[in-house]
């Protein structure tokens, strides 16, 4: 399935449920390294980058199994400390996979992490961070080698509030020797889900969720039971594909708590959203209104991961919109697949883009570049005139179970083949 097709120019309808988040349970899933028991993991998203983490626990050892409802791993004969091939170096989230094996075997010997073009994102942070808890790390041939004789507790205070880096010294500093505090930690909801698991595998940790974090290292780790959330990133996508295409619809177990910025700029766009316990129900404007300034920010900021999805919606909007990227230095190649359609979008400098809102947009043949990007493709599909034909859907795949379908419950003509 390498293109998707899409007719545009009809109104979302109805309702579909949000699957289990991606950027939780790929280090959650990194996580279960850490017990020598079996984990069930529910909830989990049967997307790419789940398969690509799941082969890569399979290469260490682990026993992975799709069961009803989420995955069943055991990670008793973990027997490997060496990871290769192209899960590494086409997902970045296996750089979680850094810290955890360091905790459960105290070496590790790894491809450098890839992942979308969206930016730079350099490891340092990661490094830093672990050599403070007795990490030594040393590059061969081009692999990431790492070791750590007896790791230890540290107090850490990150330059910023990286995701990664918060999760990656968490599941190290569970099975160090002594407490390991970090100031400046994200607070994103995926941080939340981690610490959530590894509690209830027995670690003590407090603070997940503000930006300073005491992990109390040393204890032994169970196997657990536990319920990834719903996909905050991809409820975004579907309440923003509502407010761009128009229609009404009910995006079903959305974890709106999680959503308190994406759902006020809704709002301002001119969308009318009733937030209840079983979702969220939608009511597109007539038309978009424009925003004077959307500007991403860590959480509970906008998220990165929604500004294309948002840039997207601006480009049919009642007037002109600034579009600021504070994140990452690439999120605005998806700028000229839109232009290609009929959007007017112009650079202000390299953090930032002016949009000036059109009546209609053209259906043309564009090109995916990354997963946000493409998934912003597929909103713009949906509110242009005519035939979208989109390439590049391997990256949309990485993060979304099946987009196709989800958009035609909601009366979307859209199909890949």
């Amino acid at each position: 399935m390498n293109l998707i097709h899409i007719q545009g120019g009809v109104s979302l309808q109805g309702k579909v449920r949000i699957q289990g988040s991606k950027n939780a349970a790929l280090p959650v899933l990194a996580a279960t390294l850490l017990t020598k028991e079996t984990s069930f993991i529910g909830n989990c998203p049967r997307i790419a980058d789940v398969h690509r983490m799941v082969s890569l626990l399979k290469s260490l050892g682990c026993d992975v199994v799709w069961e009803d409802g989420g995955l069943r791993v055991n990670s008793a004969e973990v027997c490997r400390r060496d990871m290769r091939g192209e899960a590494i170096t086409g997902m970045r989230s296996s750089l979680c996979l850094l810290g955890a094996l360091l905790g459960r075997c105290g070496q590790v010997v790894m491809e450098h992490p890839g992942g979308c073009v969206i930016g730079v994102r350099p490891i340092d942070l990661h490094l830093k961070a672990l050599s403070r808890m007795g990490v030594r790390f040393t590059e061969e041939a081009g692999k990431l080698k790492a070791s750590a004789e007896s790791l230890h507790g540290a107090d850490i205070s990150l330059p910023i509030p990286s995701v990664g880096a918060t999760e990656n010294i968490m599941l190290a500093a569970v099975m160090a020797q002594g407490d390991t505090r970090i100031t400046g930690a994200a607070m994103e909801p995926e941080v939340t889900e981690l610490a959530g698991y590894l509690k209830r595998c027995g670690a003590r940790i407090e603070g997940a969720g503000t930006d300073r974090i005491v992990i109390h290292g040393g204890k032994t780790l169970y196997g657990a039971d536990y319920r990834i959330c719903s996909d905050r990133i991809v409820a975004g996508t579907y309440l923003f594909a509502c407010i761009g295409a128009g229609g009404n619809v009910f995006l079903e177990d959305a974890p709106s708590a999680q959503m308190g910025t994406p759902l006020k700029v809704a709002e301002q766009m001119g969308g009318k959203l009733c937030v209840a316990e079983e979702g969220i129900y939608v009511q597109a404007p007539r038309r978009p209104k424009a925003l004077a300034l959307i500007s991403t920010a860590p959480y509970p900021g906008f998220p990165t991961d929604l500004q294309s999805m948002a840039l997207a919606v601006m480009t049919k909007s009642d007037g002109l919109c600034t579009v600021e990227e504070t994140i990452f230095e690439n999120r605005f190649r998806v700028a000229e697949s839109l232009n290609s359609m009929g959007a007017d979008i112009a650079f202000r400098d390299a953090g930032a883009v002016i949009v000036r809102g059109v009546e209609r947009l053209q259906g043309a043949e564009v090109e995916a570049k990354e997963l946000r990007g493409g998934a912003a493709l597929v909103i713009a599909g949906l509110m242009a005139e005519g035939e979208t034909v989109i390439g590049g859907c391997q990256y949309i795949y990485r993060g979304y179970e099946n987009i196709c379908r989800d958009l035609r419950e909601l009366g979307a003509r859209i199909v890949s083949v």
